[in-house]
């Protein structure tokens, strides 16, 4: 029994096969490849915080794809050797969701956060106080 069998319950069958199957969305044909309005990434299952659109890129992959998470506390990886190849997938860590995969092919010797956007739900920036993510406005303000 997980404390988010209620969450989970909830998904749709996409959201349900990426995050708790381990599958993987198709690529181009999601909800967030092509988004790049000012927010937050969360967990579909748990809601947490998991990436900024400030560290999102197009890599041309199909995914959303981030240089680094929000926080490195809230993900955790794994060795992923299915489809005869070895990667590293990236869960959330309180919820337990698959995410996607990272990699070390990002812009400027950075990662590649190679997301599906079925595991995710877009804040806005301007929906984050509304739902409770006012802490990481700080993640849009303009430096001087």
């Amino acid at each position: 029994m997980s404390k988010y069998d209620k969450e989970i319950k909830k998904l749709n069958p996409i959201q349900f096969f990426v995050t708790q199957q381990n599958g993987t969305e198709k690529p181009y044909d999601n909800e967030y490849n092509k988004e790049f309005r000012d927010g937050i990434y969360v967990d579909v299952v748990s809601k947490e915080v998991l990436f900024s659109s400030k560290d999102k890129f197009d890599a041309h992959c199909g995914w959303p794809s981030f240089i680094n998470p929000i926080n490195k506390d809230n993900i955790k990886t794994n060795m992923d050797i299915s489809h005869g190849m070895i990667r590293t997938e990236v869960r959330s860590k309180e919820g337990n969701s698959h995410l996607g995969h990272v990699f070390d092919d990002g812009p400027n010797g950075n990662l590649r956060y190679c997301i599906n956007s079925a595991s995710l739900i877009f804040i806005p920036k301007e929906e984050m106080i509304d739902k409770g993510y006012k802490a990481y406005l700080y993640l849009f303000e303009e430096s001087k």
